[in-house]
């Protein structure tokens, strides 16, 4: 008869295959099978004994109630196990009762004894128990079998928890929505104002080119009408000075026309009168100066001019213009300026006191030079006219007007009877003063004849011309005695010592050169620098030399020593005339550009 397994009866089979398997245990051993347990059968047993075969059906009933009781005595078989739980968990509320995971071996067996799989549960639990007493099994392959409601409410909470994560990623999601939204308006703005903005630069890049070939189209038109402003401009320049030329003739001749109609009416009283003035008026050309004259200064020595010690004492702004000549009076402290402002003044030294004033010209005064008696004064204009000024009458004596172009310069001889000039016209005329005509005409340069001075007691003129030379004229017979050449520009100023036999010229590169009247040669070269050298001269003794440069200061320099003695600053332009003191060398006055002139000592 068969019975039911349960724990508590581990390894003890009570049917009768059980009995001829361990009858058959010797055997066995011999063929590797391990014995479990030893059981003796009684020989007691009554062979006529009926076996009767247990019910199927009633088996299963069995079996389950079985089951029930094996739980049953598993929860009873730990007391002392399950005790401090339960105590705790009466102290936290009801008590829970919870089922045993089953062990799963016993998930076998109870799988076959419901299936009524006796064979194959016997076969289960003799290869098992000898498989488990062998140690051939792992502790991981023991385990309980788990439970389905565990492992449902582990998958449970796993849902909820990953329901929970759904939602929260939904949120996130959301939020990345709309944030992704809002970025997507401000790119689509953002790139609408981009698009906006390069429509705008392509359409300014368009309007450039436009404007760019349109600027284009009238550049040449601009440069024509440059080109044609400038020869206007030149026109007008021109025609403004043809124009002062012909009303200068035309007041000569008005002059004449009344001068002949005067004579006209007087012609039928004095017929005889007329020629006898016309006889006395010849007879009262000034003779030609002699050659035999000696200059008094030739054995003379006098004192070095002390240019070291010199410094500006005081500077005179009389003029609104610059300062172009600067000229003393032969005999008196009175010095006279000609200014671009159409004037030229006299000035007591060294007070500075404004002694006369003459107005008269209709363009720049560029010289001034006083008669050798002091009682008249003449000054050249960009004008094209010489006037004579009486100092003792404040008034214009007499004005020539035999040059075409514009006066630079003018000079009295020593003996006061011939004024020579020179113009931009390329000539150098010299006038007799006692007719008030042009006697003489110089012509030989190329270029306009800067300067005109004459040399102390003798018949020579001396020119400095834009032709870059420096040449001397016989006032007698207007032939060019001598010509100097050297310079590489213009040539701005030139004059002799009070021996004259020394010339000093000086050109617009700054370039001073000294030339020696008796053997015809330069003997000495000064470069004063960068800026042109406007004018130079010389002390009384000779010895010592003052250039007034274009850089706005004077240069003096030791011509016997030749050594450079002082730089004088304090003039704010350039200077454009230099003089000494012609009586013992007293100070120094310079003239500039500034509208002033001064006073050095």
């Amino acid at each position: 008869k068969y019975g039911v397994w349960s724990p508590g009866q581990a390894g003890r089979v009570s049917t009768p295959r059980a009995a001829a398997m361990a009858g058959g245990t010797a055997a066995d051993a011999e063929k590797g099978h391990t014995i479990l347990e030893a059981i003796e059968l009684s020989d007691e047993s009554d062979d006529e004994f009926v076996y009767e075969e247990l019910p199927d059906e009633p088996l299963e009933q069995d079996e389950e109630e079985t089951l029930d009781d094996i739980n049953r005595l598993l929860a009873e078989s730990k007391p002392s196990d399950e005790a401090p739980a339960g105590g705790a968990s009466g102290s936290d509320g009801p008590a829970k009762v919870q089922q045993r995971p089953q062990v799963i071996d016993d998930f076998f067996r109870n799988f076959l004894i419901k299936n009524s799989m006796k064979r194959s549960l016997e076969t289960f639990q003799t290869e098992w128990y000898e498989l488990q007493q062998s140690g051939k099994f792992k502790n991981s392959e023991l385990e309980v079998v788990p439970d389905i409601y565990t492992r449902n409410h582990g998958l449970h909470e796993e849902v909820v928890m990953l329901r929970t994560e759904v939602d929260k990623a939904r949120q996130v999601a959301s939020t990345a929505k709309q944030s992704w939204d809002k970025f997507r308006k401000e790119r689509d703005f953002h790139r609408m104002h981009h698009r906006r903005v390069v429509q705008e630069k392509n359409k300014l890049i368009v309007d450039l080119r436009r404007l760019k070939k349109h600027y284009e189209q009238y550049e040449p038109t601009l440069t024509e009408l440059k080109h044609k402003y400038e020869v206007a401009m030149k026109e007008k320049m021109l025609m403004r000075l043809e124009r002062d030329r012909f009303l200068s003739k035309v007041e000569t001749l008005q002059k004449q026309l009344s001068q002949v109609q005067a004579d006209s009416k007087d012609e039928a009283l004095n017929g005889g009168q007329e020629a006898a003035e016309q006889t006395s008026k010849r007879s009262k050309q000034a003779p030609w100066p002699s050659e035999d004259r000696v200059n008094p200064y030739v054995n003379s020595t006098f004192e070095a001019a002390r240019v070291s010690d010199l410094k500006k004492n005081q500077a005179f702004k009389g003029h609104l213009g610059a300062v172009s000549r600067i000229a003393f009076h032969p005999k008196l402290p009175v010095v006279a300026t000609a200014c671009d402002d159409h004037t030229w003044k006299m000035w007591s030294m060294p007070g500075g006191e404004l002694v006369l004033s003459g107005e008269g010209h209709r363009d720049w005064v560029s010289g001034v030079a006083f008669h050798p008696r002091g009682s008249m004064v003449a000054t050249t204009s960009g004008d094209a006219t010489v006037k004579i000024w009486d100092v003792a009458k404040e008034k214009c004596k007499h004005t020539m007007t035999d040059h075409n172009q514009a006066v630079w310069a003018c000079a009295f001889h020593d003996l006061g009877d011939f004024l020579v000039t020179c113009s931009m016209d390329q000539t150098t005329k010299a006038f007799d003063m006692t007719t008030m005509r042009c006697r003489q005409t110089f012509r030989g340069h190329v270029d306009s004849v800067n300067f005109v001075t004459m040399q102390p007691f003798s018949n020579n003129v001396l020119t400095a011309s834009g032709d870059k030379t420096v040449s001397m004229w016989d006032l007698r017979t207007g032939l060019c005695v001598q010509t100097f050449y050297g310079h590489n520009n213009a040539c701005n100023h030139a004059v002799f010592n009070k021996k004259g036999d020394t010339i000093v010229s000086c050109d617009s590169d700054g370039i001073v050169k000294l030339w020696d009247v008796r053997v015809v040669s330069e003997y000495l070269q000064i470069d004063t620098g960068q800026h042109p050298a406007n004018a130079a001269c010389f002390d009384r003794s000779g010895k010592v030399l003052a250039i007034a440069s274009g850089d706005a200061s004077i240069k003096t320099f030791n011509v016997e020593d030749r050594v450079f003695v002082a730089n004088l600053e304090g003039h704010e332009d350039s200077i454009q005339d230099v003089a000494f003191e012609p009586t013992g060398d007293k100070y120094l006055l310079s003239a500039s550009s500034d509208a002033s002139f001064a006073l050095w000592s």
